[in-house]
């Protein structure tokens, strides 16, 4: 494979048509990546794929090109379904496909729970090539929606599919699974291979070629990946350490809970940081706000869950902080994928406290190396101690006042809308203050 991979030198080696060879030249893709360079020809030859690849290796690519050759060669509706575990992933996989696509008139639906069951119903009338689905949503759209079936589709592409395998989706896909072609093309892609996703491909895929574009749990090599040992009480001293620090940079610090993210954001605000929560508790128009302010750097810091560690491609993310280390270290490679993207270079810090210090261990075994200490003084860090257990009562107080009113409403998100009046507030007091 290493001297095929030195011979290819451009998409039009692996063997696409003029017009995805365009489309491709259109979005700025010169050569093609690794699991690019192997799974296309592959695909295009017409054969079932696992694609093993590190985040932010090109996986959406891979799988849709051949699909899209394919739908050029016989044009029909329902041609190819892609199921996504969250619903930012789903609608970023659409977006890459009309992108593609959009010299030949390709049509997209994206089905996902939090987004109206209607207006998602009617773009199926219109027949779409492409549905982008959450599971869920794609089961109930299947037993509710009159008239759509998948009884004609020719893919099936499961993205993240060791996550898509969690109990969580496990009954939708076996109902899914039921009501599509037994004869078709799958299709199963993740950066991590797990007893679940050999136990799916034994059941769904015909003698599969399988890709690994890496040998086993990597992180690419322009991520620096460093760790802090730190006193449980001091984690929020340490992380306001760390941004301060890399005031400059666009980062992400993620948490183990949804109620974490939206204190943590607003603490984070309390002391000047531009800081934004995002998490499954977070209603879909309040989650892809808080994507698109970060994107558009209105805010510098995302504080999330892990609904965001899996395939979001967020360009730019300078640093990637690990708040609260993952129980399941494989999670670890999906969060730190989120910076070091495309060959740009990038940092990940793990705040790791003495009850969490077993996980990290675990994270290291996974890798197959020790990480390096992050340098900082304990005495410098400690000064910060006041004024971080400030900015934590006030926070506090807050979520909880807006809390006990949004709970005589009947509402959820407060956090986030917490964090949201916070923010208009200090934006009206500094144009009083003009």
């Amino acid at each position: 494979m290493a001297e095929e991979e030195e011979v290819v030198k451009s998409f039009k080696d692996l063997g696409l048509c003029d017009q995805l060879l365009e489309a491709c030249d259109n979005l700025g893709w010169k050569q093609p990546s690794k699991i690019q360079v192997e799974a296309i020809p592959h695909g295009l030859e017409g054969k079932d794929l696992i694609g093993l690849a590190q985040t932010g290796s090109g996986k959406t690519g891979a799988f849709a090109l051949p699909i899209l050759q394919a739908l050029l060669e016989i044009p029909q509706a329902f041609f190819a379904c892609v199921l996504s575990p969250t619903r930012e992933l789903a609608i970023q996989i659409a977006e890459q496909f009309e992108a593609l696509g959009s010299g030949i008139g390709l049509k997209c639906a994206v089905l996902v729970g939090g987004v109206d069951h209607v207006q998602q119903s009617i773009a199926l009338g219109k027949r779409p090539h492409i549905v982008v689905a959450t599971p869920g949503r794609l089961e109930d759209h299947l037993s509710n929606t009159k008239g759509f079936s998948l009884r004609t589709l020719k893919y099936l592409v499961l993205d993240e599919a060791d996550r898509l395998l969690n109990e969580d989706f496990e009954k939708a896909i076996d109902k899914i699974l039921e009501a599509i072609p037994r004869e078709r093309k799958t299709y199963l892609f993740s950066a991590t291979m797990t007893k679940k996703v050999r136990k799916l491909q034994r059941a769904c895929l015909r003698n599969p070629v399988k890709i690994e574009a890496s040998s086993k749990y990597s992180t690419v090599d322009t991520l620096k990946q460093q760790y802090l040992l730190v006193p449980s009480m001091h984690k929020e001293c340490y992380l306001i350490y760390i941004l301060t620090e890399m005031s400059t940079s666009t980062s992400m610090v993620f948490t183990r809970t949804c109620d974490s993210t939206s204190l943590l954001a607003l603490m984070l605000r309390n002391l000047g940081l531009r800081a934004i929560p995002i998490s499954g508790q977070m209603s879909q128009a309040k989650r892809l706000g808080a994507l698109n302010k970060f994107k558009a750097r209105e805010c510098n810091i995302l504080v999330c869950t892990d609904v965001a560690s899996r395939g979001l491609d967020i360009p730019n993310v300078d640093l990637v902080i690990n708040y609260d280390i993952p129980s399941n270290s494989k999670d670890y490679i999906h969060r730190v994928g989120r910076t070091a993207r495309a060959g740009r270079s990038g940092v990940a810090i793990s705040i790791v406290s003495q009850y969490e210090f077993e996980w990290y261990l675990q994270i290291e075994n996974l890798m197959g190396k020790k990480l390096p200490l992050f340098p900082s003084q304990e005495e410098e860090v400690l000064l910060l101690l006041e004024r971080v257990s400030e900015a934590r009562r006030i926070s506090i107080m807050k979520i909880k006042e807006h809390g006990g009113k949004n709970k005589r409403r009947g509402g959820g998100d407060e956090g986030e809308e917490e964090v949201e009046r916070y923010v208009k507030g200090k934006a009206v007091k500094k144009s009083k203050k003009r």
